[in-house]
């Protein structure tokens, strides 16, 4: 049922749009309440509105703390048109219907993620606007309620249409947006206080009480697997420079596996400054490299580390693909393409081939957070692992040459994304052998040795990461025999002087990180 909009509060602390969005309501013969800031921004601007206090007939007082907590408010927003007691009680005490409300909350979460003292948080939590627009989402069957300026354009087209109506699937649709941003909201101020143990002390960095909210992105053709079902979730405001806000360019809709595999192969080249390629497959790297000579030559160097493996991958750039790149790319199968930018042509080459998916994002980093596991019955929380190799302390007689330990900080960067047990070998910033996830290290390192032989890389002369300690000198022994000259890796073993002695008896250079990197 359309119901026809004739009275509006308008209060809003996001004040984008909200002049033109007044002025076409007016247009339409709207009366305007307004309080505080908003009503002296649409007065400047012309636009007739009612004052809140006049209105109400009692002033905002209590610095502003008291505004719309009235019956004249809440009892035009919640009265039941359609209930005759309700309709008699509000023409006894002569409260008006209230048809809409345009509300939008004090920003709590952008004063606390300034850094704002409790006593300011505190000041920040908004209660006259939750309440207000809880109120207009309950008795959505009459009332609309507005809190994100995104929907303004759309509202008001619908109006016009509607000879100044909103429609109750609008109106229901604007009520589902209040009960999610209160929601998250509260969650915010939950997440925040449970942080203190007493109003005095300093907040710890997790809190006592976990409350997230994402917003549905899509339904997944299934999840891991065919027979699971699998939905995508997105962060509120995530991040441009993230896969969750991912532009498509082209393709068919996006994976499970393809959402993980993608988000891994970003977060690696986003640690990488030069030109530089990644390719993932089954949450591992298979080939990483960078070059001075732009991304064209860094994918064909990270293709060379293991071409079978990267058939069917996913290749992130940290750039913008442009034609030559596009057509060195249309020669393999693969199911997703990560990158800054296309070019027109690339993305014309790139789109012949029908099922690729082609994601564009931002180049910059997403802003803090949490990585968030699940388990049977709980959740595991931790800090991003955002640590880079810090001091290095050089442990064996001979300390890195200037290449050797460039290699080694790209093999280390490598490492970090690579499951445990993690081995990278690496030479002239190219990945030429990986071992991944294997239960044992030396194993580890007999596959990434392996791979560089099987795929023609020389391991003489290049440089391994290690993404923890080594346990025994097993390790160094069996990459000696094959011309390793460096290593990196955190230390810290019972066994450190045994290794490092096995090192020195092979004239290796090796570094400790005093950081582990372990990925499960």
């Amino acid at each position: 049922m359309v119901r026809k909009i004739q009275r509006a509060i308008v209060s809003v602390t996001d004040k984008r749009g909200i002049t033109e969005f007044a002025r076409e309501l007016h247009t339409m013969g709207v009366e305007l309440i307004s309080t505080g800031g908003t009503g002296e921004l649409l007065k400047k601007e012309g636009i007739p509105i009612i004052p809140i206090s006049s209105y109400t007939g009692f002033p905002e007082m209590l610095d502003g703390r008291l505004k719309t907590l009235h019956p004249k408010i809440h009892g035009g927003i919640l009265g039941i048109r359609d209930n005759e007691k309700h309709i008699k009680e509000m023409e006894d005490y002569q409260i008006p219907t209230i048809d809409m409300v345009v509300v939008n909350l004090y920003a709590f979460e952008d004063v606390v993620a300034r850094g704002a003292s409790l006593d300011d948080a505190i000041e920040n939590i908004d209660i006259g606007g939750p309440t207000m627009i809880r109120a207009a989402a309950k008795n959505y069957r009459f009332v609309a309620c507005v809190t994100d300026p995104s929907d303004y354009g759309d509202i008001i087209e619908e109006m016009k249409k509607n000879q100044g109506g909103l429609s109750l699937s609008t109106r229901f649709r604007l009520a589902r947006k209040v009960f999610a941003l209160t929601a998250r909201y509260e969650g915010a101020i939950a997440n925040y206080l449970s942080r203190f143990s007493t109003d005095r002390e300093e907040p710890e960095e997790f809190p006592a009480t976990l409350n997230m909210q994402f917003e549905k992105v899509q339904t997944l053709r299934y999840g891991e697997n065919p027979h699971q079902k699998a939905v995508f979730y997105r962060e509120k405001d995530a991040s441009t420079a993230t896969v969750a806000s991912a532009k498509k360019h082209h393709g068919k809709e996006l994976s499970y596996n393809n959402i993980l595999d993608a988000d891994s192969a970003l977060s690696l080249i986003k640690e990488l400054s030069e030109p530089a390629c990644a390719i993932i497959k089954h949450n591992n790297p298979c080939g990483v490299a960078v070059s001075k000579e732009g991304h064209l030559r860094a994918y064909e160097l990270a293709l060379s580390c293991d071409p079978r493996s990267a058939f069917g991958g996913i290749v992130a750039i940290n750039g913008t693909v442009d034609e030559e790149l596009a057509e060195k790319l249309n020669e393999m199968f693969l199911e997703v393409i990560v990158s800054y930018g296309y070019t027109e042509n690339a993305l014309r080459i790139l789109k012949n081939k029908k099922n690729l998916r082609l994601l564009e994002v931002e180049k910059g980093e997403p802003e803090g957070g949490f990585d968030v596991r699940s388990v049977s019955g709980g959740l595991l929380l931790q800090s991003r692992d955002t640590e880079s190799a810090g001091d290095l302390k050089v442990v064996t007689r001979r300390g890195p040459t200037e290449a050797e330990l460039r290699d080694l900080l790209f093999a280390w960067c490598v490492c970090k994304h690579v499951k445990s047990n993690a081995i990278v070998i690496a030479k002239d910033e190219v990945a030429i052998g990986i071992g991944a996830g294997q239960t044992s290290r030396v194993d580890s390192a007999r596959i990434a040795l392996m791979k560089a032989e099987e795929f023609g890389h020389d391991p003489k002369g290049a440089v391994l990461a290690s993404d923890a300690f080594f346990p025994f000198r097993d390790n160094i022994d069996l990459v000696a025999e094959y011309g390793v000259t460096a290593i990196i890796q955190p230390g810290g073993s019972i066994r450190d002087e045994e290794v490092i002695k096995a090192a020195d008896e092979h004239s290796m250079a090796m570094v400790f990180t005093g950081i582990r990197h372990f990925k499960h």
